[in-house]
């Protein structure tokens, strides 16, 4: 309380200072750096450390690690570019973002980036280093200028030269050299502008770029971050340049006006008989597809006519009609010559030993969980603790690595899967930030193998919605047990799992603590000393203990399974790739899903179970008929036949249309069905969220299956979201998507939904929970190369749908 006082009297003044110091810091969820120099404090919240290493005096401050449960502070002269960084929970590791800019103002004597080349592209030498040049009398040394940084063999100014940054080089013939490190006010892009910085804020047609942090006038599934910051022009996706969304409500996106540097480009270390990764950087001569198919020259328009062009695309060696990969597909491709077939995939040789793509692997069983170190988990999270996707482990953009399938043969690391390739603490990956390398991933420790974790920062389930799931389960029933996390765990239990009793949360004795009290958390139910969450750690309520050697510890509250929304008790196989060329589901474990059908029983569509009494389906399965007997709704099946003893049968009451012409419906069911292991209602998303490009969805139904197997057995298939901007370019789905639809699938084809499966759920994966995201609604065809399939995008309808729940109830 008396803290809480102190802060309501801090001045304003002193809250944006506070704002802004810790602004100056990139943030890493779930690190540790290895330094044998340090300093230790103790403090109580994450700012008050970093004002410790903003003030540090025993040496240059670069980063520290606060871990928020102890309290403790350490400050660091490295950071890691100089040291080694490794995974570990409950920690947040925090850079100094001087040290990350790769650009100069001025002559670049504060440059403190990684450039480590010179502008004839020689490597430099390491400043500690006297071979194969001797710095002259000695000046050049960390030793001699301990602020210049001169660590590890970067590119510095030491001695203000009006040339800017420079090294000396390991070639034997040259002492020295320049580096050619872009200046911070240049406003210039390279290639297609993936790597500008710029401020450039006003597109090419004159509109002012809407913020990337905000959704109006229009919504956009680009999570913002130290990359895609302010309303600067930027290019996340592969276009030809940097483009934003404007604030115009007429005009949803346009390209910016900005010209090219006159410095050389970025160098690609070419790869010319195989490729790593997604083949950005092939430059062999392969110019067939893996069909045969003769590839079309990149630089004509016939028979395919293309924006794929050299000018477009400079930098991405697009010479006569050799495959390659100019925008962040999966693999090299190219245009056909064959009129009926406007691009292919090239078959180019994999440079290691893991032969093909490795989204092509058969999936594993599901887990979702770990045991020990995660070494061996073979699941299906693709999301960290902090809420971030994950970056593919074949590809090199936004972070490069090693840690490859052809490194790593053994580690199953296919597309954006969480791993522990090199042995560490918990599951991991490299994320989909530009400003966030890696972190740990949002997956939990086995029943009695209990880990750290942080808190899941994005909230995608709609609050009010919540309160529907507070009046299917009963409160008392709850008390003994948690929900996810237990994040609304309030039972009694007062004991941590090794037995010891819980410190009161308003006491500071044993352990003194000031983030987690009655009074900065006054809705979390810590009247007393029993086990909470505050803090959402993904592994369970907690306690301060009453052991003087043990400050927290975890409590073992057991789960209350299968009885919350988006949490099947049958985890699902996810199969992601080939309902036409997906796979059979295991039975029940997409429990939401329903079968629509006439009043006669015959299977025409799906639907969503979204509440005990309520579906979500589409407009047009109900086009027949707009009396509620027509129809009636099967839960609670695998098979179309409907045969099995779990089978609830339910008439319906009311069918309620969406609005406008929008192709979603609500249907009220006579009675609620009966919520069990084989029959639970599917979460829904926040209000507007729009899932970000890329995102892991899943598709399920009975619908056709166009001879692919599985005919009369629920089938499911996994695959992107791509972002509308994207869906509506020509080759695509040329404008037809609307706002409140959305596109999933793979743009070469082979897995989509298709007829029978209209108005069936797409749902994402999400906080170990999946989230309704979409209708299944329409597409050109089924599973048709370049043709995505449709959605009603759910989170344009959460107001609407809650709003006729409450007046129908």
């Amino acid at each position: 309380f008396i803290h809480k006082l102190v802060l309501l009297s801090v001045p304003l003044s002193s809250l944006l200072v506070s704002a802004v110091v810790l602004d100056e810091y990139a943030k890493t969820e779930g690190a540790w750096i290895l330094s044998l120099v340090k300093r230790e404090y103790s403090v109580g919240t994450v700012l008050e450390c970093a004002i410790k290493c903003n003030i540090e005096t025993a040496f240059t401050c670069r980063s520290f690690m606060y871990i928020e449960k102890d309290q403790e502070c350490l400050t660091i002269p490295a950071n890691g570019k100089i040291e080694s960084v490794l995974r570990r929970t409950n920690i947040l590791f925090s850079v100094f973002t001087e040290y990350l800019m790769e650009c100069v103002n001025g002559i670049g004597m504060d440059y403190r980036g990684t450039k480590s080349k010179t502008n004839s592209g020689k490597t430099c030498q390491r400043w500690a280093s006297k071979y194969p040049h001797k710095p002259k009398y000695a000046l050049m040394t960390p030793s001699t200028h301990p602020k210049a940084d001169l660590e590890s063999n970067f590119c510095r100014n030491p001695d203000g030269d009006s040339k800017g940054p420079w090294c000396y080089t390991t070639d034997p013939d040259t002492r020295w050299e320049t580096c050619n490190v872009q200046n911070c006010s240049e406003e210039c892009m390279h290639c297609s502008g993936k790597n500008y910085r710029g401020k450039i804020s006003t597109t090419e047609n004159g509109y002012t770029c809407q913020h990337w942090n905000a959704q109006k006038p229009h919504n956009h599934g680009y999570i913002p971050s130290k990359y895609l910051e302010e309303n600067y022009c930027r290019n996340p996706d592969g276009d030809p340049r940097p483009w934003c969304f404007t604030t115009s409500p007429s005009k949803r996106w346009d390209f910016c006006s900005i010209p090219r540097c006159t410095s050389e480009p970025p160098r690609v270390v070419e790869e010319l008989t195989c490729a790593t990764g997604d083949g950005s950087a092939y430059r062999g001569t392969i110019g067939v597809t893996a069909s045969g198919k003769a590839c079309q020259v990149w630089a004509t328009q016939t028979p395919q006519q293309h924006n794929r062009t050299p000018d477009n695309y400079p930098c991405k060696g697009l010479e006569l009609n050799y495959c390659r990969n100019p925008d962040h597909e999966k693999m090299p491709w190219c245009f056909t010559t064959d009129p009926e077939t406007r691009w292919e995939y090239c078959k180019v040789p994999s440079c290691g030993d893991v032969p093909g793509p490795d989204y092509a692997a058969p999936p594993p069983a599901e887990e979702d969980c770990y045991v020990g170190d995660g070494t061996d988990y073979r699941g299906m999270v693709t999301e960290t603790i902090s809420g971030k996707r994950c970056q593919s482990w074949s590809s090199m953009t936004p972070h490069s690595h090693n840690k490859t399938p052809q490194v790593f043969p053994k580690a199953d690391l296919r597309r954006n899967l969480c791993r522990n390739p090199d042995g560490d603490r918990a599951p991991w990956c490299y994320t989909t930030d530009p400003s966030v390398r890696w972190e740990f991933c949002s997956v939990n420790r086995c029943k009695h193998f209990f880990g750290g974790g942080n808190s899941v920062q994005h909230s995608f389930i709609h609050p009010t919605l919540s309160m529907l799931r507070e009046e299917m389960f009963s409160v008392d029933w709850l008390s003994d047990c948690k929900v996810g996390n237990g994040g609304t765990y309030r039972g009694p239990t007062s004991m941590t799992m090794l037995g010891v009793t819980c410190q009161s949360w308003s006491a500071q004795s044993p352990h003194q603590h000031a983030s987690f009290t009655p009074e900065s958390h006054p809705d979390k139910g810590m009247e007393s000393n029993n086990c909470r969450n505050p803090d959402n750690d993904v592994n369970g309520p907690w306690c301060y203990t009453t052991d003087r050697n043990q400050k927290w510890d975890y409590c073992q509250i057991p789960d209350c399974a299968g009885l919350t929304c988006g949490q099947p008790v049958t985890k699902p196989r996810r199969c992601f790739g080939r309902i036409v060329g997906g796979c059979v589901s295991k039975p029940h474990s997409w429990p939401w899903q329903i079968s629509l059908r006439t009043n006669t029983g015959v299977h025409f569509c799906g639907g969503t179970l979204i509440a005990p009494q309520w579906v979500l389906t589409a407009v047009h399965c109900l086009e027949s008929s707009k009396r509620p007997s027509a129809y009636m709704v099967v839960l609670g099946t695998h098979t179309e036949g409907a045969n099995e003893p779990s089978k609830q049968e339910r008439k319906l009451e009311k069918l309620i249309l969406g609005p406008g012409e929008t192709d979603i419906a609500l249907l009220k069911l006579e009675s609620p069905a009966i919520i069990n292991d084989k029959v639970l209602p599917a979460c829904l998303p926040e209000k507007d969220y729009v899932v970000p490009p890329g995102t892991e969805c899943y598709v399920t139904g009975w619908g056709e299956t166009q001879g692919t197997g599985g005919e009369g057995l629920l089938k499911e298939t996994g695959f992107p979201v791509i972002e509308n901007k994207v869906c509506n370019r020509p080759a695509y789905l040329n404008n037809r998507i609307k706002d409140h639809e959305m596109c999933a699938g793979n743009i070469e084809g082979g897995a989509d939904s298709c007829q029978g499966d209209s108005g069936g759920p797409l749902v994402c994966h999400a906080q170990n929970t999946f989230v309704l995201q979409g209708v299944t609604s329409w597409g050109l065809g089924c599973a048709n190369a370049m043709k995505p399939g449709v959605y009603v995008r759910v989170s344009k309808f959460t107001d609407w749908i809650n709003s006729q729940i409450k007046m129908n109830s």
